[in-house]
């Protein structure tokens, strides 16, 4: 795992040492262990190495045998022995034993076509000196991060933002639609980021840049589901196969390698499938209460013969270390689970320098709860029109917490304009009383809803769960839970993998019909169908928890009065009615409503705007873990 940062210019320039040296330093946690430049007029390559594989080798940025075509890579790339192997026969010439130097090949072999045939997790950039093109790209699922900025003078692109904000004239200002769809996702959603003129390459997309400032960007894959009414057992043969699989090809690495553990299936699933091939180490943290992770955790480390280690986060622990996480975060993420994230990293990090973890097996096989709404609101959907127009009507002239209102208020409501993904804090009437942006804006910016359309409108033609599903993996995977996987690891030089994210494991998953996904009451029914045997039998069927932290609990506390004060202090009343905050807090305080996550969502933005549009970035709170 690295850090990859660089420039182009559209003018005869040669980006400068200092410059490229500041891009690198201020991420000097995604790779400790080295670092390194290229440059010649109007091009610069930076880059910071987390040694992983090839320990002696690897050094970048990395080129072919005359020098024509050099690489920055962040990323693992699982087949490269394979590919290593093919292009071996096609006459290929290699210096190193990397995966780096097998896409450089690949790019000389294949062009940009070159990431149709990758398996692996990335983002990379090649400059190509005969075509005088830069060409660029991001992993099918967006597990590796990729920013870039253009303006008419030059292209700019990095692994985190804070190593475009260290270029030369580069303005920090708040990009404002991004914000209000933030208040709705609690992550801004791609391509754009928080910042005016900075962007996300999406998932699955790749981007070249020519010299006159021409720049296109495409999309090589989608993942569209495309279910076929097999057999369950064909179904539960191919998961049990591709895991098993994917695990093998993502334990790949010259250095120690571990596993998050918490009290779910999907971990417990990654972690047996190690634990098969060699002894492992696991890591769990919790917080005190009666949903301590920690305990089911370490009685499944027991189960499966793991060496253990696990920690409690205590309110001082998670709180004092907000700020360190909101600056490696980049943008404000209000998941407060990144922060528990930030913690066990932390404890990894201590013993090894690779992990595996469960992310994307909801996402695959249907793991949340969200997911059986369709099933429930089928008594509601079947009715004419006409009725549940009335229905909604009368529902919403009920009083709040009157038991049923939400059931006939989403249950009339069309799927499209109640789901937008698994998150949504501020509706559009919250944000008309909490911002402070003109009511124009509000009324005509690409709103939630409209992003989510996109996607929707692509899925007319599968069922509602399939369709929440495609959404999830367009919005909520790359938006939230693939952003904090990577910032908060890679804040502690960790590398982390995920095995269900794996485009070989997806064939398989986006084919099961959703009969198979959700059934019999449960999520993920078919996956936990093919874990049978595999993971210990108390596991199987416990509902999903993420990691519960108690914030509801410490808001009312002490705790949530210096939150306001830090919210109050933070700069951003010109976006945000800190009196209607503060309204907010004193009900939540009083027990008159439940507005933690509300207040969650304004306060990390708070910190960030004290982050990153008060102060300069600083490469030294990346080791001041």
């Amino acid at each position: 795992m690295c850090g990859i940062t660089g420039a182009m210019y559209f003018e005869d320039r040669e980006p400068s040492q200092a410059m490229l040296k500041a891009m690198t330093d201020v991420i000097v946690h995604r790779g400790p262990n080295d670092f390194g430049f290229w440059g010649e007029n109007r091009i610069g390559l930076g880059f910071r190495r987390l040694s992983v594989i090839d320990l002696k080798e690897g050094h970048q940025p990395l080129a072919n045998e005359d020098d024509t075509v050099w690489i920055v890579f962040n990323g693992e790339v699982y087949n490269y022995k394979y590919l290593r192997h093919t292009l071996q026969d096609k006459g290929h010439q290699f210096k190193t034993h990397s995966d780096t130097e097998v896409i450089v090949h690949m790019y000389e072999e294949y062009g940009e076509d070159c990431v149709k045939h990758l398996r692996g997790m990335f983002g990379f950039v090649i400059w190509d000196r005969r075509k005088k093109l830069l060409f660029g790209a991001r992993d099918h699922f967006g597990i590796k991060p990729f920013y870039f900025y253009k303006d008419a003078k030059q292209f700019l692109f990095g692994s985190e933002i804070k190593s475009l904000l260290a270029a030369e004239g580069m303005s920090r200002t708040i990009h404002t639609e991004s914000l209000l769809n933030y208040l709705t996702f609690q992550y801004v959603p791609e391509p754009n980021t928080m910042f005016r003129g900075i962007h996300k390459l999406p998932p699955g997309h790749t981007v070249k840049i020519t010299f006159d400032g021409e720049m296109t960007i495409q999309r090589y894959w989608d993942p569209m589901f495309e279910p076929e009414d097999r057999p369950i057992e064909e179904y539960i043969e191919q998961i049990r196969e591709g895991l098993k699989d994917s695990v093998v090809h993502h334990m790949q690495s010259d250095v120690d390698r571990g596993c998050f553990l918490s009290s779910g299936i999907d971990s417990t699933a990654i972690a047996a499938h190690m634990r098969s091939i060699e002894p492992i180490r696991t890591f769990s943290v919790g917080f005190e209460g009666p949903n301590n992770e920690t305990e089911i955790a370490r009685q499944t480390a027991n189960a499966l013969d793991t060496e253990h280690f696990a920690k409690i986060i205590t309110q001082q622990d998670f709180f004092s270390t907000l700020p360190k996480a909101v600056w490696h975060q980049d943008e404000p993420v209000a998941d407060p689970s990144a922060i528990a994230l930030y913690h066990v990293a932390q404890l990894a990090r201590e013993q090894v320098t690779v992990v595996l973890s469960g992310e994307g097996a909801d996402e695959l096989f249907g793991g949340y709860r969200i997911y059986r709404e369709p099933q429930s609101l089928q008594p509601i959907e079947r009715l004419p029109q006409s009725v549940k127009q009335l229905l909604h009507a009368l529902a919403r002239l009920l009083p709040n917490g009157v038991k049923g209102k939400n059931y006939l208020l989403r249950g009339t409501t069309p799927l499209e304009q109640r789901f937008l993904g698994n998150a949504k804090i501020f509706s559009e009437e919250m944000k008309s009383e909490i911002v402070r942006i003109d009511q124009d804006m509000l009324r005509s910016y690409t709103n939630p809803q409209q992003i989510a359309q996109r996607f929707y409108d692509k899925t007319r033609h599968l069922d509602p769960v399939t369709r929440m599903q495609y959404i999830d993996m367009n919005l909520w995977l790359p938006g939230d839970i693939l952003m904090k996987a990577d910032k908060m690891t890679m804040a502690h030089s960790l590398e982390l993998r995920v095995p269900f994210l794996d485009v070989e494991l997806y064939e398989v998953a986006r084919k099961i019909p959703a009969k198979y996904r959700i059934a019999e009451g449960t999520t993920k029914y078919i996956f936990r169908k093919a874990m049978e045997g595999l993971i210990p039998d108390f596991i199987l069927n416990r509902p999903k928890l993420g990691f519960p932290v108690p914030l509801r609990d410490w808001l009312k506390g002490n705790q949530g009065k210096v939150i306001l004060e830090q919210i109050e202090a933070s700069g951003i009343e010109d976006y945000i009615n800190t009196q209607t905050v503060r309204q907010m807090m004193t009900k939540h305080q009083n027990g008159q409503g439940d507005y933690a996550r509300r207040i969650w969502t304004i306060y990390m933005f708070a910190l960030w705007h004290v982050t990153y549009m008060e102060e300069l970035p600083k490469p030294s709170l990346a080791t001041a873990h």
